[in-house]
């Protein structure tokens, strides 16, 4: 069977979805093809499971806490099935209401199977529930995301390792979990499941965390880390995993038993023994079972799509939207792929993706939200900045919240006065972050944030000071 339509979505991810309804709104007979489950990775296996459960790792770590607070209380006991259950039902509200979006949009139909390219503009689906059906259009939208990456360790195809999907669907806590990875993955998890009550172990391969931010920055985040019980080892490589007998590891649930990671550091070699390895080193686009080949979609050296500042592949007529074209791999950037076509499809626009904002938020606790560029990449640039920081236990409202962990940091232009970029490490970050972010978009100086009128007690309030703290 084979159908032509006036476009043709593959993937319902985070910019598939609203693309394809947006595409038939406006008239365009649209297919949209979906292996798995709407929403991508975002709502069924990123932001919202992962974060749907870090606030049960908070409440455990405030219970906890509560003694601090005069509040006092027995002893904190998780409920790891409770955990689970409490985020797949969110994940699948989530899912299944941007389904019913979908489907209910006259001109959009979803067809479920795995698509593969036949020629520049025509793909062969497999159906999911049998057979093949080949869909054609003159406008094609690659939208197949990533998924968590495969390391090439001895000894990792014979041990049950867990990846950033997988290990959302433990129904105990681990007794001892050895994440291999510190980026973004790996310090959410490894938190996380710390405050559920288990031991963690993060094995780093360079020298700290986060390499992409400041060192003032990494060192504040392993800081606290360290402080809530976790072990990071540093300048360290796994060089081989393999199983143990449950008697001699920490005695794994889920089928898991334990399991033995070597590891080199400090010149010198390392067994670890857990219950339960994660492996969080990133993650690879799903362009493999695409065959971008037979369409002539040239891909680079790690299997991402090229495309230009329009999101344009070499293909005419081809686009390609969110993880799977090698940009920052967050949501909210995805998301605005898809306004940037609806822009320039629908609208007639020319929007382009150059000097687009990347905001985000690592969702430890407390929170690191970054925008812009920091000290480091502000003095390799050879610009002349001024930077200002200040410690969380100097902002008001974070010590009546018992919350002075943390640091908060910017970057502005010395002759403009405007700020380029900021990390706020510290209870919300995030939102503070953002509150920067708006003042970086309409051009605000510094010094009208110095001197603006803030609620008091707010954390909003802290960039008074924070803007008084230039240290040249």
């Amino acid at each position: 069977m084979s159908t032509t339509h006036d476009a043709l979505v593959i993937g319902a991810g985070q910019s598939g979805g609203p693309l394809s309804t947006a595409l038939a709104e406006a008239g365009r007979r649209t297919a949209i093809v979906e292996r798995a489950h709407v929403g991508g990775t975002c709502i069924n296996e990123g932001c919202t499971p992962t974060k749907t459960m870090i606030a049960s790792g908070r409440v455990a770590h405030l219970a906890r806490r509560g003694a601090d607070y005069g509040v006092l209380t027995g002893p904190v006991s998780v409920d790891m099935a409770k955990v689970r259950q409490r985020k797949r039902e969110i994940v699948s509200s989530w899912s299944a209401g941007s389904q019913k979006r979908i489907e209910g949009t006259a001109n959009c139909e979803l067809v479920w199977g795995e698509a593969r390219f036949t020629g520049p503009r025509e793909v062969e689906v497999a159906l999911n529930a049998g057979g093949t059906r080949r869909l054609s259009a003159p406008l094609v939208f690659v939208n197949v995301g990533a998924r968590p990456a495969r390391p090439d360790i001895p000894g990792l195809d014979t041990v049950p390792y867990l990846d950033s999907t997988s290990v959302m669907e433990l129904g105990e806590v681990p007794e001892h979990l050895v994440v291999v990875g510190g980026g973004y993955i790996g310090l959410e998890f490894g938190q996380l499941f710390r405050r559920l009550g288990s031991r963690v172990t993060i094995v780093q391969r360079g020298g700290r965390l986060l390499a992409r931010e400041d060192d003032d920055v990494a060192d504040a985040v392993r800081a606290i880390l360290e402080e809530d019980g976790i072990e990071v080892l540093f300048d360290a490589a796994v060089t081989a995993v393999a199983t143990l007998p449950t008697a001699a590891g920490s005695g794994g649930g889920d089928g898991v038993d334990g399991v033995r990671v070597d590891v080199a550091v400090g010149g010198g070699q390392r067994s670890l023994e857990g219950s339960h390895l994660l492996v969080a080193v990133g993650r690879t686009p799903n362009t493999d079972q695409l065959d971008c080949a037979a369409a002539g979609i040239e891909l680079d050296a790690h299997g991402y799509v090229k495309v230009d500042s329009r999101l344009r592949t070499n293909v005419e007529g081809v686009y390609a939207l969110g993880d799977c074209h090698g940009g920052p791999a967050f949501t909210h950037i995805s998301y605005d792929d898809w306004r940037l076509l609806r822009t320039n499809l629908l609208e007639g626009g020319d929007a382009t993706t150059e000097g687009r904002m990347v905001p985000y938020v690592v969702y430890i606790d407390p929170q690191l939200g970054r925008v812009g560029v920091g000290e480091r990449e502000a003095r390799e640039r050879g610009l002349d900045v001024r930077v200002a920081k200040m410690p969380m236990s100097h902002v008001a409202r974070a010590l009546e919240t018992d919350e002075p962990r943390g640091l908060m940091k910017v970057v502005v232009d010395r002759a403009s006065e405007r700020i380029l970029g900021c990390a706020i490490l510290g209870i919300e970050g995030g939102e503070i972050m953002s509150m920067l972010q708006v003042a970086m978009m309409g051009g605000v100086r510094h010094p009208a944030l110095r001197e603006a009128v803030f609620a008091h007690p707010t954390l909003a309030e802290s960039l008074n000071n924070l803007f008084g703290a230039f240290t040249d």
